[in-house]
């Protein structure tokens, strides 16, 4: 699944989703940002990875007792020990909190295995713990009830709904604290070249405008002489 390169990795830590949603609507992609789930704590580095999912339905009451934990095939446990290092756990939890997507057991599982963050529209339960964690964690609100109550694991790695957004197995998710982006694979390294002069740029603006600088003709750069400073500028400053 290693799509991403870590020259490009590194440089997504360094681009916010903020600056990527521009660049993908630019190429006609509107719907990229995972609606309604929100980092469990601020401040982190940005999460990076290509999507590993695990999609839930609707549980039905025959099928998800509490004994189906005990499978050692059971699509949730194997979507812990499965999802490759550096990825990122996507789960389609219908966009349902009102039971949990997973605990901080299963959480720091990923995390010592090597994965780069999860990713629920639905509530982790230990919320506080994962919180605690030195892993990035992001879903639409805490929630105690045990997944099997109103979620049934059913597939791994398949193309899924999360937050409103469709993900794919391979898709680059970038998270930081304004939320998550999902980037179409096969657009993603000239997303991340772009996005990364275009944050240079905002950078040279935020520098001009503390300045005193106006932002006609700054921002969009319509005035020729705004280019130009910006070109001497980045011969000494860099990401």
């Amino acid at each position: 699944m290693n799509s991403l390169s870590s020259a490009h990795r590194d440089k997504l830590h360094k681009i916010s989703t903020a600056t990527l949603a521009t660049s993908l609507f630019k190429r006609g992609l509107k719907n990229q940002f995972i609606q309604n789930v929100v980092p469990l704590k601020k401040g982190r580095s940005n999460m990076v990875g290509e999507a590993f999912t695990l999609r839930y339905i609707p549980a039905r009451e025959d099928l998800n007792p509490i004994t189906v934990f005990q499978d050692p095939n059971h699509p949730q446990r194997v979507a812990v020990e499965q999802c490759p290092e550096g990825a990122v756990l996507v789960i389609d939890s219908r966009k349902d909190a009102r039971a949990a997507s997973a605990g901080s057991i299963l959480v720091t599982r990923l995390m010592k295995r090597g994965v780069s963050g999860i990713v629920t529209d639905g509530g982790f339960r230990d919320s506080k713990e994962i919180s605690e964690l030195d892993f990035p964690a992001y879903h639409q609100r805490p929630s105690a009830p045990t997944n099997l109550t109103l979620h049934q694991a059913i597939d791994i790695n398949v193309p899924i709904g999360c937050g409103d957004v469709a993900v794919f197995p391979g898709d680059i998710l970038v998270g930081d604290d304004d939320g998550v982006m999902v980037i179409p694979q096969h657009i993603a390294e000239e997303v991340i070249n772009e996005c990364i002069e275009m944050t240079l740029f905002e950078n040279f603006v935020i520098e001009k405008v503390n300045e005193g600088r106006s932002i006609l003709g700054l921002y969009p750069p319509t005035n020729k002489k705004s280019l130009e400073d910006f070109d001497e500028w980045k011969k000494t400053n860099h990401i």
